[in-house]
Parts: C-alpha cells; structure tokens; sequence
C-alpha cells in the first residue's frame, strides 16, 4: 500500500494543471458561454516564456525578444511571465471570443480550436518543438504519511493551486462582480439591463483564468517539462473535470481534478505490472478521461447548465448541390492534366490535396449538412489506415476490395461515436469527440503492441495486374497512382452529391434546423445521426487508406489530433458546407500543394501551421461561410442584380428577394 500512496501524491502535480486548467475553463465559460479548448495552449505561453528567463535571460516576444544582462531571479521571471499570460488573455478576449460571443456554437468551437492551432504553432516557432526543463518553484522534500515516506513537492503544489481555487470561489461567491458573472450566465439582458458590462466581467474573467491556468502549469512542468503538444492536449481530461463539476462547482472541480490525477498515476504503476495485459500498457490513462465525459454527458448532459445569451446565429447557409456532367469533366480533366505535366514533389502535393479534399468532405458532411461538431475525423481515417496494413500485408485483401472494407470499420467506428449525440450537440459533442480522438490516438494509434514504431507496412495496390503503388525507384509520386487517387475521389464526391441533393440531404438539413421539428415531421433524429456519422466515417476512411497508399506504411504521427485540427481549420477556412468548400480545403491543406509551394518555392513551410491558424481566426470571425460560400453569395448577389430590371427615372429600385436573403445573413 506503501507504493500505492506515493504514487496518489506523485499524481497530485499533474491534479495542479488540471486545477488550473479546469479552473480557467469554469472562469472563461461563466463569464462568455465559450469553451476554450485552448486553455491549454494559452497557459503554457507563460510558462514557456518563465523557463527561457531562467535559462538564459531571455524575454521572448511573439515578434522579436530582449535579452536582460543577468538572468532574472525566479520570483522576477515567474512575474514576468504570468504578466505576459495576462496580456495573452486579455488580447484573446478583445480580439477572439469578444467577436463570436453571440456566434453558433460552431463558430465558438472553430475559433477556440484556430486559437490552439495558433498558439501551439507560434510556440514551436519561438521555443522549438522539443521538451525543455522548467525550474522548479516549489522545493523538493519528503514527509511521513501514514508511516509512508512521499513527495512533499506534489502535495504543496496541489495546495498552491487549492488556494487559488478558493479565490476562484470567493469571486464568484463575495464580490460584486462575481455575482454580476453569475447572474450574466443565467441571463445577459438582464444583467446588461441593471448596468454591467458583459465584456468587461468577461475581460476580468479571462484575466482570472490565465493566472490561474499558468501557475497549473508552471508547477505541473517542472516535474514532465515542457512540450507544446502535450501541454495543449491536456484541456482534454481538463474538460472531463469541469463536465464532473456541471460547469459551475469550484470544489467539485478541485476534488475531481485530484481524483484524475492520481488515478492516472496509479494506472501507470498499474501498467508495469506482469499481470497487466500488454495490449493495455499504451495510452490507458488517456481513456479515462474519455470514458469519464461520456459517462456524465450520457447521465447528466441535458441537465448540464448553459449559459443565456442576447442572441444567436444561424450556422451557414447550406446550398444543395446538383451533379453538373460537364463542368465535373472539366475540372477532373484539368487536374488529371496538371498531374501528368508536374512531377515530384509538385504531383505529390497536388495528390496529397485531393485526399485531403476527401477528409475535409467528411467535415462538410458531418458537420456542414447534419450540424454535428466532430473533432475525431483523423482518428476514423487513421482506424482505416491502420486496418488497411492488416488487410493487404496479413490477410491479402486486394485493392479496391480493401478500401471499401477498411472504410467500412472507420464508418462503424463514426457510429459508435455518435451514440453520445443522441443526448448532446454543439459545444459538448465537440468535447466528446476530441477526448474519443485523443483515447484512439494514444491507445491504438500509439500501442506498440498494435501499431509497431517502425511502422505498419502497405502493400501497393494493383488492379488487373497494373502496379498503382506511389513510388518507383527515383518517382516519389507516379502517375499511375495520382490518377488513381482522383478516381477514387471523383467517385466519393459524385456519391456524396446524389445523396445530399436527394432525400438524404434534405433529411439531414432537417435535423441540423430544428432536431424536434424533424422529428415532429416523422424523420428518425438518431438513425439520422448514425447514418450520418457513418457516412463522414466512410469518406474519411477512403482518405485515410489513400494517406496510407501514398506512404507505403503508417504510423502514428499520420493521425494525431493536430492533423484533425488542422483539416478542420482549412476545411472551415474553405467553407464547410460545400463541396466547393472541400476543394479549397484540399489545396490549401497540410502537405497540400499550397503548402508544398510554401515550402519550395517561399520557404515558408515552418510558418504554415501559424499562418493557417491566424486565416481560420479571421475567417471565424468575420466570413464564417468561408471563402467558397463567400465566392458563391457574390455570384448570387451579381446574378440577381443582373437580372434584375432597371427601374424608371427617379424611382429607387426596392431590393428583390435575394438581396433580403443576404441583408439577413449578414446580419446574422
């Protein structure tokens, strides 16, 4: 038992971040009715930029840095860096979430993730990829409890983070503006109507959260150190804790974070057992949290409190697509054509770019058509990858039988994702699917007992005896393959736009409206949701074998969480509720050809994911139709006034039907 205990304080240091981080969710979700998934990425900023202070003085800046004669003392650099979290914070309000306040939840859960994306880039660009030490501000030492000798360092850093909750508390619960917050999060016209500014309790609060999420953080560090993908992934089991404490209990969070961490702690020393089964020595601690969000919004999510707003805005309009044989030749022939004449690098990116376009569709459809916020779709085709090395290596599947098969489980897998929607949507579906991608990603993705480090080989597909492999001698990219590709996804799109421009697509577009309104009309909302989920499974599958064909073998950083993120931020950016919209996600993409130009031709290739994240934040903010339904409500706009017939001399020609339609979208 002795063992046991030392490993419940040891998980005591990592319960701090989650205190923190949980603790800043609760402030900056009472005070906007927005969950910050990058919670995690914003806290660390400041402690990244403490550690560089204690290691050689400098003062790191977004843009540029100033070096100081002597390396500031802890206390000096803790100072400056939580200082530097605050300015963080407060420029996150006024320029980020202070604009889609009254935005869908879409749009709150898009920027939010931008922001991660956005955050964790400017991270590797300013401090590296790699982990690097943080000082310890909290001495080590030992004590007795219970006859048993642990850490002191992990029970005074719980203490710390313990405090600071409790003035969590007594802000809610004491001052004048804590309880203006909380009578903000019950009713915003009401409190705006008895005299106090939304954004200013807002602003105060995201203040709050930064200090408090950045001490989490700087604690918690100095044990692991510090790296921007881990530290950015764990506002995942930092949800779990604020969905356990109904997004409104200060201590409830405090006791559930410590609970976490030393269950977690105990799983690792559980892990190194000879009992322990070997599949389940990777990741397990990571699927707590999952199964810990599933349970409570399985038990608790209708009765999760929300918070009131003035108003909201409708998602993006949705166009139903029509099959069009001559314009869908020309453009397949035109990439077919630019395909044979590039070569290399060049054919690689623009083959890259139409699977791409693939993953992006399985966004459109999931999320552009039924209205279902999925953050999984790289685990579901990274489930297909995966299961492609077993069919073709093991089991001899030939191409395309194995394609469809393995896209087949990704789209049961989708399904069984989707059970939680029949309860939840919006904000809290999105939390669902993070946390199942990142129990996927660490447990399968990352099991060495399932996906061996070195890779899980691909056998080239081949149809009646023509090799269509990717590569061959010097050719990293033959065309054979290319042309392949395109098939392939030229027969996906054309699927997909004669199920969403019949009866399917109407039903979907009726749930993503109104889910009681269709089920009123007769329209089964869950088999609806199965079907589509299922469906955005599917395509993401077929994009996933394909990312495992173009590399001959797969491994886990083929489908992280980030790339996810990543295809969801160009997949927005293009706009997520066409398929035009897909396309230009594709060429825009990572290791699309945008950025393969990027790279080549600019050398701008480490910037990418900064550049990316910023255009998703502008594009959240000020177009959420995205570039191709801004493109398209042009055309429209141009259309109609063409059409429209000239009025007599001295009369004012009064808007037609059209431009009413887009006065209102813009007003939105």
């Amino acid at each position: 038992m002795s063992t046991y205990l030392q490993f419940i304080v040891l998980g005591f240091g990592l319960a701090a971040v989650y205190i923190g981080l949980s603790g800043g969710l609760l402030l900056v979700y009472r005070s906007t009715g927005i969950i910050n998934f990058a919670q995690g990425a914003t806290a660390m900023w400041g402690a990244y930029v403490f550690a560089q202070l204690r290691r050689d003085g400098t003062l790191v800046l977004p843009i540029g840095s100033l070096e100081f004669d002597e390396k500031p003392s802890t206390p000096v650099a803790l100072a400056i860096g939580l200082l530097m979290a605050l300015l963080l914070g407060l420029l996150t309000h006024y320029l980020v979430f202070r604009p889609v306040r009254r935005a869908p939840a879409l749009a709150q859960v898009v920027v939010s993730v931008a922001l991660m994306l956005t955050i964790q880039a400017l991270v590797v660009l300013r401090f590296g990829p790699n982990n690097i030490p943080i000082e310890a501000i909290v001495p080590d030492g030992s004590l007795d409890v219970f006859g048993t000798t642990v850490s002191s360092a992990e029970l005074v850093m719980a203490g710390i983070m313990v405090a600071l909750s409790a003035l969590i508390w007594a802000y809610f619960r004491f001052t004048r503006a804590g309880a203006a917050t909380r009578a903000a999060a019950e009713n915003e016209r009401g409190a705006t109507l008895m005299g106090f500014s939304a954004d200013r309790l807002a602003a105060l609060a995201m203040v709050m959260a930064s200090f408090v999420s950045t001490m989490g953080v700087v604690l918690g560090a100095s044990l692991t150190g510090l790296n921007p993908l881990n530290y950015s992934l764990l506002v995942v089991p930092a949800l779990a804790v604020l969905l356990v404490a109904r997004m409104e209990s200060v201590a409830t969070i405090v006791i559930a974070s410590l609970a976490l961490g030393a269950l977690q702690s105990v799983l690792n020393l559980l892990t190194g057992e000879n009992w322990w089964p070997v599949w389940a020595q990777s990741g397990v601690d990571q699927v707590v949290p999952f199964l810990v969000i599933i349970v409570i919004l399985f038990a608790f999510g209708g009765r999760i409190p929300s918070r009131g707003s003035l108003q909201t805005v409708k998602l993006p309009d949705v166009r139903i697509p029509r099959f069009r044989p001559i314009p869908a030749a020309v453009v397949v022939v035109a990439t077919g054509v630019l395909l044979a004449v590039t070569s290399g690098t060049y054919r690689f990116g623009l083959t890259y770019s139409i699977i791409l376009m693939l993953l992006a569709l399985s966004y459109v459809v999931i999320t552009g058509y039924l209205g279902q916020i999925s953050l999984a779709q790289a685990a579901f085709a990274g489930a297909a990858g995966f299961m492609l090395s077993k069919v073709t290596t093991g089991w001899g599947l030939p191409f395309p039988v194995a394609l469809v098969f393995c896209s087949l489980v990704a789209a049961g897998l989708g399904m069984l994702v989707a059970l939680p929607a029949f309860r939840i949507r919006g904000a809290q579906l999105a939390i669902v699917t993070i946390a199942a991608a990142l129990a996927i990603e660490r447990f399968v993705f990352n099991n060495y007992s399932l996906t061996p480090p070195s890779g899980n080989p691909i056998a080239n597909p081949t149809l009646f005896g023509l090799n269509l492999g990717v590569r061959e001698g010097s050719d990293i990219a033959r065309l054979s393959f290319s042309l392949t590709v395109l098939v392939v996804a030229a027969l996906v799109v054309w699927g997909f736009i004669r199920l969403a421009s019949g009866d399917t697509g109407r039903t979907f577009l009726a749930v993503r409206a109104n889910e009681r309104a269709a089920a009123a009309s007769g329209i089964n909302v869950r088999l609806t949701k199965l079907v589509g989920f299922g469906l955005s499974a599917f395509i993401a599958g077929v994009a996933g074998c394909l990312i495992g064909y173009s590399a001959g073998q797969l491994s886990a950083e083929s489908f992280t969480v980030f790339v996810g993120l990543q295809v969801l931020a160009v997949a927005y950016l293009g706009g997520i509720t066409s398929v035009g919209g897909a396309m230009i996600a594709g060429v825009i993409g990572p290791l699309g050809i945008v950025y393969v130009l990027l790279h080549n031709v600019f050398d701008f290739g480490d910037y990418y994911a900064l550049i990316s994240g910023l255009a998703l934040i502008a594009t959240a903010i000020v177009n959420p139709v995205g570039v191709a339904g801004e493109a398209s409500r042009i055309a429209d706009l141009v259309r109609s006034r063409r059409s429209r017939p000239p009025a007599p001399p001295g009369i004012d020609s009064a808007p037609n039907a059209d431009d009413r339609k887009v006065a209102v979208s813009d007003a939105g």
